[in-house]
């Protein structure tokens, strides 16, 4: 499986990255917004791992820009993100997003957390 990771934070892209290829994933990534649509549409990933603040654009025009194209809601987005406000989680799966994953990412949830959005049970 394949994923596309939108992430601007060098540390998180490595952490994240490091993770998904230990468990078998293979990886794409994109430390901006258009450059994460971009190789959404190009590359069609198994599902995406999108942060909510990004340098260019913010991550929820990212998932509407995707959400919005061909792709529409056939790839899982998942929001990896700081944003932990009451409500935060609900509004952006309202927005469309699969699901939520809160920063600082714990290395050993993390892939459970995946594998339950996705469905894969490996």
């Amino acid at each position: 499986m394949r994923a596309l990771i939108i992430e601007d934070n060098e540390n998180n892209m490595e952490l994240i990255t490091f993770i998904l290829e230990k468990n078998g994933y293979q990886t794409i990534k994109a430390i901006t917004g258009r450059q994460g649509v971009e190789l959404a549409l190009q590359e069609r990933p198994d599902f995406i791992l999108l942060d909510i603040q990004l340098p260019d654009i913010m991550g929820t025009e990212v998932l509407k820009m995707i959400r919005e194209s061909e792709i529409e809601f056939s790839i899982p987005i998942i929001a990896v993100t700081s944003y932990a406000m009451s409500g935060d989680r609900e509004k952006l799966l309202a927005a469309g997003c699969d699901g939520y994953i809160e920063k600082p990412i714990d290395p050993m949830l993390f892939m459970g957390q995946i594998k339950m959005v996705i469905g894969d049970s490996t």
